[in-house]
């Protein structure tokens, strides 16, 4: 194994999520020689353990699908919510989907891509720390702190790229000043933890013990309530849950006190308290993250791509997080290849690339929190994108916007597309996920 850091490489990864991963793994299949620098030792704690089947189609891609499914992540066949006192099901074998989605451990997810990126030959570096970057010259300069020994060492590193896959630190968004919070009349933030021996609610409607797991497959439970919403995505030997909440109702809290704001929540709320009525909150897996909206103004340039969560981060309601850092990799990795091959057009690759991207953040954006037209989402975009798309992905798009209340933003976007008529049509009639009651 190589201990030391090179001095120079082609492309530079900062951060080893499912985003710098699989833009590893992408680029050294197709002999990019690549340095991904990790600051934290894996495997570590992450949230976003809900996985829609979409992302099939990229681990396939990047040759992992194996190793996923030798892991036995528990399946999950869609989703149940409760918004607004009305209670949707929705199943994905509906819509067309042969593989399930997930709930994972993010830890173990996570290291089987990055572990995955370095028997394709990457260079893995954990425990180093990137603190400043030089775009002046021809070829970016990174700075960097490596922690790995008793004395931690500054470094630095030639590239003639850098993949910015840093997560919500958004490195280079923050480096050149174009990081934006998302503007809304209610601010959000989001507050999870995690517990022993809770129920989890199966695709039979019912709630089940953890036992029942290989007999009753589950569903991802989410729920509005009058201060925001909340998650309950069961794994294999604990549960997540998560509330995001206005900030005001934390304003001023430390760290004891947001704790026990924590619990009172999970044990007053209607259908979490019957589900955790057996459970043991797990002592210091409480967790905050105050910004909670964010986008960039620039994602790419000819020297730099920045993908995933360090180029935007979206109400996660649809699950899209993962999905997104999968698709962002493949693009840009796409792009960097070609810019390597025709330097002379890395400025017109990276616009296009910048396109990509910003379409697919539009999208989210305008879905979840209706940011159509505001917040740097383009409608163009967003229309060129829609018009893209199966019907059968769009239905299922609907049906899960129905399911919390977003369709407005939804048919917004449909009508301007051109496609709402031809949706909606076979939409009512082939759909009905409304149920009366869960038995929790």
């Amino acid at each position: 194994m190589n201990t030391e850091i090179p001095k120079q490489c082609t492309v530079l990864i900062i951060g080893g999520g499912p985003a710098g991963s699989s833009a590893a793994t992408h680029l050294v299949k197709n002999g990019v020689d690549v340095v991904l620098l990790e600051k934290e030792v894996f495997p570590r704690n992450q949230v976003g353990e809900s996985l829609i089947p979409h992302i099939w189609k990229y681990t396939d891609q990047l040759g992992v699908s194996e190793k996923i499914e030798q892991q036995n992540f528990i399946k999950k066949s869609g989703g149940i919510t409760v918004w607004n006192n009305k209670i949707h099901q929705i199943l994905f074998a509906k819509y067309g989907y042969t593989r399930p989605g997930l709930h994972v451990e993010r830890d173990v997810f996570d290291q089987i891509l990055l572990t995955h990126a370095q028997e394709q030959n990457a260079l893995v570096f954990h425990k180093v720390v990137v603190k400043k970057f030089d775009f002046s010259k021809d070829n970016p300069v990174i700075t960097y702190i490596d922690k790995r020994d008793t004395i931690n060492y500054e470094g630095k590193i030639n590239c003639r790229y850098v993949i910015d896959a840093s997560g919500h630190s958004s490195l280079l968004a923050h480096h050149f000043d174009v990081r934006e919070t998302v503007v809304s009349e209610l601010k959000f933030l989001s507050l999870w933890g995690y517990f022993n021996h809770s129920r989890y609610v199966g695709v039979d409607r019912q709630s089940h013990t953890i036992s029942e797991l290989s007999k009753v497959p589950p569903v991802t439970f989410v729920m509005s309530y009058e201060d925001g919403w909340l998650w309950h995505i069961v794994l294999r030997e604990k549960t997540s849950v998560g509330l995001v909440i206005h900030t005001d109702k934390l304003k001023g809290l430390d760290k004891v006190q947001r704790e026990a704001f924590f619990k009172q929540s999970c044990l007053k709320l209607p259908y979490l308290k019957e589900l955790l009525r057996d459970a043991q909150f797990i002592e210091n897996s409480l967790q905050f993250r105050p910004d909670y909206s964010y986008y960039s103004r620039k994602t790419c340039d000819k020297k730099y791509y920045c993908i995933g969560d360090a180029a935007g981060f979206v109400d996660p309601i649809f699950s899209h997080g993962v999905q997104n850092a999968f698709y962002n990799a493949a693009i840009a990795s796409l792009a960097v290849m070609q810019a390597l091959k025709t330097p002379e057009k890395s400025a017109r690759i990276a616009s296009l690339c910048e396109n990509r991207m910003q379409q697919f953040y539009s999208f989210s954006r305008s879905l979840s929190l209706g940011d159509y037209g505001i917040n740097g989402v383009s409608p163009e975009l967003v229309k060129s994108l829609i018009k893209s798309m199966p019907m059968l992905e769009l239905e299922l798009i609907l049906v899960a916007s129905e399911m919390t209340n977003r369709s407005e933003n939804f048919k917004k976007i449909a009508h301007q597309a051109g496609v709402w008529e031809r949706l909606s049509e076979q939409h009512y009639d082939n759909n009905n996920c409304c149920i009366s009651d869960l038995h929790l």
